[in-house]
């Protein structure tokens, strides 16, 4: 079993409605995942509360039974989307993939 977690955070320049928008419509976007990729064992994303200028925006938190399930999620259709609606947006991600 494998936990693949994604951090993103909008950059600068997002007025604070777009900002809204956007990491709400990404979330969305994720959230729908599950139900659309067969390999998600169990999902969760959560938008941040925190202020800190540290911090990042929304988490992804995705376990798979493996590294070929891994894969597969990774060039799955409706994942491929996502990543597509997020390559138009200025934005910093952090990912971390680890056993469990």
């Amino acid at each position: 079993m494998l936990k693949h977690i994604v951090f993103i955070k909008l950059k600068s320049g997002y007025s604070l409605k777009d900002r809204t928008n956007i990491l709400n419509k990404l979330k969305q976007m994720l959230d729908n995942l599950q139900s659309e990729i067969v390999d998600i064992n169990k999902m969760e994303t959560g938008l941040n509360f925190s202020t800190r200028d540290s911090a990042f925006d929304l988490s992804l938190s995705v376990e798979l039974d493996n590294e070929e399930a891994l894969n597969r999620y990774r060039i799955d259709t409706e994942h491929k989307k996502v990543l597509d609606y997020m390559k138009g947006l200025d934005l910093e991600t952090a990912v971390v993939d680890y056993t469990i």
